[in-house]
């Protein structure tokens, strides 16, 4: 017999358990489990779902049945099955205020170097929870990626620290890197090392790249810090033309952008994510700058700062949306070094 066919047949027996543990509702005691002990999952099943990124138990509880049956082929009932075993056994569900507050208090912040910056964002760019900075081209999206890398890197650097850089316009620039950890008295090569840069070719490679982020960080126990994607609409924007596909446009954006919070989210990582504009042709005063992603990505986005240019070189932020901070505004240079005060 054939690996192949032994596998198969294999993967017949785990699916016969899964029925038999749905008629007796048998399910793991709760506490430190992992996904070999979920009813129904054997090993064939979990080296699957384990290989799309479903390789813990809270990826399974958050995950949908759809995605379940396309990773294991099983059916839609034994999927809604492993989901609320998974569910039960995390207690999810409702928790009070306080419990809320406890867990926040597991949020970091990543500084940007400038303290105006800084005081605008209340420390700083906050682990847990997305941050979208949208402008027009020559702003300094691109400037603050590298910025916040670096950053992020210099405030563990004795704990192995991992930055994950999405690249999709071929913007990521080591020698940037470079300048910027020497500016801060770093060694460039270490803080290199920690940067894993992930090129885009299209939006599905783009999708793809942020899933095997996940199941690095679940595999190998990074100390992840950052996740950047720079940028996050431009394959979208150039692969979905005309407003015959702005539907399937906008669902996978939704699909990139809540896979991307619920690792922030799971993982306590900072996620910066910059966005590309256009104008709106009906504005006939005030800024006409529109993000592009419309509705979708501002729900998903959990602090959205607007970048302009502003007078003699420099750059100006304003926090349009926060669930928790004021509406503010910035004003900075963009140096050699980092950024500096106007």
């Amino acid at each position: 017999m054939s690996t192949e066919e032994f596998d198969e047949e294999k993967f017949r027996e785990e699916k016969a358990a899964l029925e038999q543990s749905e008629e007796t509702g048998e399910v793991k005691k709760k506490g430190n489990i992992t996904i070999h002990d979920l009813p129904g999952i054997g090993p064939a099943t979990a080296e699957k779902l384990t290989a799309v990124g479903f390789g813990t138990v809270m990826a399974i509880a958050v995950a949908t049945p759809g995605e379940i049956v396309e990773a294991t082929g099983i059916s839609e009932p034994g999927a809604r099955k492993i989901i609320n075993a998974a569910r039960t056994n995390l207690d999810m569900g409702f928790e009070s205020g306080d419990q809320v507050m406890k867990k926040r208090e597991r949020v970091t912040k990543i500084s940007t170097g400038h303290k105006g910056f800084d005081a605008m964002m209340a420390g700083g760019f906050e682990t847990g929870a997305i941050t979208e900075i949208y402008a027009e081209f020559g702003a300094g999206k691109t400037q603050v990626g590298h910025i916040l890398a670096v950053n992020a890197v210099a405030a563990d650097i004795d704990n192995n620290p991992v930055v994950f850089y999405v690249d999709t316009e071929n913007t990521f620039r080591p020698e940037r890197i470079k300048q910027l950890a020497e500016a801060k008295g770093l060694d460039a090569d270490k803080v290199l090392k920690c940067i894993k840069v992930g090129r885009a070719y299209n939006s599905d490679h783009q999708m793809l790249l942020v899933e095997k982020v996940e199941e690095m960080i679940n595999e190998q126990q990074m100390n992840v810090k950052l996740i950047v994607v720079d940028s996050l609409t431009a394959h979208f924007r150039a692969e979905f033309v005309g407003r015959g596909t702005l539907a399937e446009r906008q669902q996978k954006i939704n699909k990139h952008m809540h896979n991307l919070l619920k690792i922030a989210d799971t993982q306590n990582i900072c996620v910066y994510v910059t966005n590309q504009v256009m104008s709106k042709p009906d504005q006939f005063f005030g800024d006409p700058t529109q993000a592009i992603g419309g509705h979708i990505v501002g729900h998903a986005s959990t602090f959205r700062i607007y970048l302009r240019k502003g007078k003699k070189g420099s750059r100006v932020a304003k926090l349009v949306d926060s669930p928790n901070l004021p509406e503010a505004e910035v004003a900075f240079y963009v140096t050699e070094g980092g950024l500096q005060d106007v």
